[in-house]
């Protein structure tokens, strides 16, 4: 028996899909919890239509999509934060802050599950992939600034870094004292 599926369902299929099962298995399983449709032939018509439809917008979403990815990656999203002597940040830019911005400076509506990045807690250049659609990824360029300062370069930002982390782990574990061996003082021998 052929039915279309109203749900995605588990070894079976996903939304929409014709698919053949048993009778019994439609009839007392997939038709009462409303998880499928008798596929009529005027049901299966109609749903190749939508599918044609839904690829035709899709194809030219995909081209507006890659217009903007195109767009976007010369884009320089920039970020003037607080940060510290050794370029940690007294907060962070979160993917948040980055579709925020995207609106802001291009009116481009970001999701932020869509940015894929983590929490950016020192300043530096960053690259953070956006799934604008469907394989239509753009790499944007984010720049974490301290306020009022130009972002210096690389080498010195890595020198920073190594820095902190090597305060981080002197702090984290005080050195242990190191026992150094008593100088033994001679007596002036007695005249």
């Amino acid at each position: 028996m052929d039915v279309v599926l109203k749900q995605d369902v588990d070894k079976l299929g996903l939304r929409g899909e014709v698919v053949n099962v048993a009778r019994g298995y439609a009839r007392n399983f997939l038709l009462p919890r409303g998880l499928a449709e008798v596929a009529t032939p005027g049901l299966v018509k109609e749903l190749a239509k939508r599918d044609a439809q839904r690829a035709r917008h899709e194809a030219k979403t995909g081209d507006e999509a890659r217009a903007i990815a195109q767009r976007l990656e010369k884009l320089e999203l920039r970020f003037n934060v607080n940060a510290g002597p050794t370029g940690a940040l007294f907060g962070s830019v979160t993917a948040t802050n980055v579709a925020d911005r995207l609106w802001e400076t291009e009116k481009v509506r970001a999701d932020r599950r869509k940015l894929q990045m983590d929490a950016i807690k020192r300043i530096g250049r960053y690259t953070v992939p956006f799934e604008v659609f469907a394989d239509v990824v753009a790499e944007l360029n984010v720049v974490v600034a301290p306020e009022g300062q130009e972002l210096p370069p690389e080498e010195e930002l890595a020198a920073m870094e190594a820095s902190e982390q090597a305060e981080a782990q002197t702090g984290a574990a005080p050195p242990e004292p190191v026992e150094e061996p008593e100088a033994v003082e001679e007596a002036p021998e007695a005249e």
